[in-house]
């Protein structure tokens, strides 16, 4: 089997789960010898259900003109005497 990320090499690895429901559990994964990339089955429908936001940045400078702004006592800076 291939890596889905760089095309490397997977191998059978032997994984320890220390946050496991039951305590630490021992789990067979494969493991990509490049990149290190874990497949888990519980893993990868974790990632099929829960798709991830994407940030969209814009290509603009961000306008903070009408912003308000509420400075607080600790954004003054006093000089020691």
């Amino acid at each position: 089997m291939h890596c889905s990320r760089c095309q490397g090499l997977m191998v059978k690895d032997q994984l320890l789960d220390m946050e496991g429901g039951y305590g630490q559990m021992w789990t067979t994964s494969l493991r990509c010898v490049n990149c290190g990339r874990i497949y888990d089955s519980v893993t990868e429908q974790n990632r099929l259900t829960k798709p991830e936001k994407v940030l969209v940045t814009s290509s603009h400078e961000p306008d903070y003109q009408n912003d308000e702004v509420h400075l607080g006592a600790e954004s003054f800076i006093r000089r020691a005497a």
